[in-house]
């Protein structure tokens, strides 16, 4: 009943943003943002404590706003995404401008396919549907939500654009074979692994489990990996920003595995620096847990 309920407001709360001005849908996301940040006092204090750890010579008051507009941003997030599934496809790309494209071009121009790569960060979702627009369909790894109605809702809009949505089940050859068809494949590296396929690599100067399926995918298949961000604009739209390749691992040793993810987790650090209050900082990517690093394992792809 949970469930149905959760399901019947989310339609309720897009068949409003349908017909709302952008600026209002913006604004009242924020405002929802801001206050969960007031009422969750759980994910607020594991906001507070990680900014802390990264930003120690920052005022309590500074990392308080930042934590604030982490929260408002992710308000923002939600209302974008329900008002952007409501849009033609002529009107998603109205919405977006891009710099860096033709580095996933010149990737596909190998043969092997391509690897894009980012995190929780600034407006990802959207990045992937406009991407299979723009730049032809993806496959997207990702996780199914709690709620199996809202979760039908969310792969419709994440296929909307022709990208093809792979769970944990029978990942690895789903995206062998878009690898191997010339495809591209987005994954997330900022969320804490405990499996054996876990290496560690610093993030803010603290080990963070990071995957190393991606290290993995790059060195088997030789396809390129191409970092992918999605920042606003002043006016409401967003840019997509597609970093230089990373440089691939040159082997499976252990010591090579790590330094390609610590490559790629840098690239996300460096956005994280530069715009603290797009990623998500809620989430307890620094767990003290141990952890059995095995990189020629058979890896799940998926992030605990």
């Amino acid at each position: 009943m949970k469930h149905r309920l959760e399901h019947v407001a989310v339609v309720v709360v897009m068949a409003i943003v349908r017909v709302t001005p952008w600026p209002l849908v913006r604004g009242t996301g924020r405002v929802l943002g801001v206050l969960f940040f007031a009422s969750d006092r759980k994910r607020r204090r594991v906001t507070l404590d990680n900014l802390a750890h990264a930003f120690p010579w920052r005022s309590a008051r500074e990392r308080r706003a930042i934590a604030r507009g982490v929260f408002a941003h992710f308000g923002r997030l939600l209302f974008d995404l329900l008002k952007f599934a409501t849009l033609s496809h002529e009107q998603m790309l109205a919405r977006v401008e891009w710099d860096g494209d033709e580095r996933v071009r010149q990737a596909q121009a190998q043969g092997k396919g391509y690897l894009l790569v980012t995190g929780h960060f600034g407006f990802w979702e959207m990045q992937g549907i406009v991407h299979g627009l723009r730049l032809g369909p993806i496959g997207v790894l990702a996780r199914p939500l709690d709620n199996p109605y809202l979760n039908v809702m969310l792969e419709r809009v994440r296929q909307s654009s022709g990208n093809a949505v792979i769970y944990r089940r029978g990942a690895i050859r789903r995206v062998m074979r878009m690898l191997q068809a010339n495809q591209g494949v987005g994954l997330l590296i900022d969320q804490h692994v405990h499996t054996s396929d876990a290496v560690l690599v610093d993030f803010f100067d603290r080990p963070a489990a990071t995957t190393s399926s991606l290290a993995v995918l790059a060195l088997r298949t030789g396809a390129p990996v191409v970092p992918l961000f999605a920042i606003p604009l002043p006016d409401g739209r967003y840019r997509m920003i597609y970093e230089h390749p990373v440089e691939p691992p040159r082997d499976d040793t252990p010591e090579e595995i790590r330094a390609f993810t610590q490559r790629c987790t840098d690239v996300l650090e460096m956005y994280v620096r530069r715009y603290p209050e797009l990623w998500l900082w809620m989430h307890r990517r620094w767990r003290d847990v141990p952890i059995a690093a095995d990189v020629g394992a058979e890896s799940d792809l998926m992030p605990e």
